[in-house]
């Protein structure tokens, strides 16, 4: 039972601070793309697609998440 309970709050570390982490980098992006666009607004479309690639720190978070929990026996 141990492994599991220790497998477990792997697979939610492993969701839970890669969202911190997504959250923060597209904290960080948004705010300086909203001044860069403020001042260009011909680099909008390079901010959003700034704006969108944290978003894979996520999807591999919760690919991580999803082996780890298929791993449980």
């Amino acid at each position: 039972m141990e492994e599991v309970a220790w497998k477990a709050i792997a697979a939610a570390l492993a969701v839970g601070l890669s969202g911190f982490g997504t959250s923060y980098a597209q904290g960080k992006i948004g705010s300086a793309g909203a001044g860069a666009i403020a001042e260009k607004p011909e680099v909008a479309g390079m901010i959003i697609a700034l704006e969108a690639l944290p978003e894979l720190i996520v999807v591999l978070g919760f690919a991580v998440s999803a082996m780890i929990i298929f791993t449980l026996h």
